[in-house]
């Protein structure tokens, strides 16, 4: 069975392109690449076709991590009937998915959701804030990879 597992952040440059990256060298660790399809997406049109913030390509590749490769989309209205689960990096971004998809098949969720908090958006801070960022991702996606059987 593959599990289908989409990151959301808003502008899909910075989080949700960790969230992919980390997520995918997670499951490749436990050699369960073949079980997965992992993509991300923003909420925003703002970056569409772009790659990474370059402060996120070279956090991910400090900890061996290559996501210079991805380009940013936004999320359409396919993407709720493609994925089983959808994630969302924070509230905001999880109010909008279930403003663009009423029914949706996917589960939709924050990635940090016990207890429940924000992976807050490193865009407008400093390095700093990206390996935060980082830490705080890699966290829930221990996580979600370990509940999903």
């Amino acid at each position: 069975m593959t599990h289908k597992v989409l990151f959301v952040c808003l502008g899909n440059i910075c989080r949700s392109p960790l969230a992919e990256g980390i997520f995918s060298g997670l499951v490749d660790e436990a050699g369960r690449t073949s079980d997965f399809l992992i993509d991300s997406a923003g909420t925003g049109p703002w970056h569409v076709g772009n790659p990474p913030d370059p402060r996120s390509v070279d956090i991910a590749a400090r900890h061996g991590l290559d996501i210079s490769h991805q380009q940013a989309r936004t999320v359409t209205a396919g993407d709720f009937d493609r994925f089983d689960v959808i994630v969302a990096m924070d509230g905001d971004n999880l109010a909008a998915l279930a403003s663009i998809s009423k029914t949706p098949r996917a589960e939709i969720r924050l990635l940090l959701n016990a207890p429940p908090m924000d992976v807050p958006d490193p865009y407008f801070g400093g390095p700093e804030g990206f390996e935060d960022v980082f830490r705080l991702i890699r966290s829930g996606c221990e996580k979600l990879l370990s509940g999903i059987a």
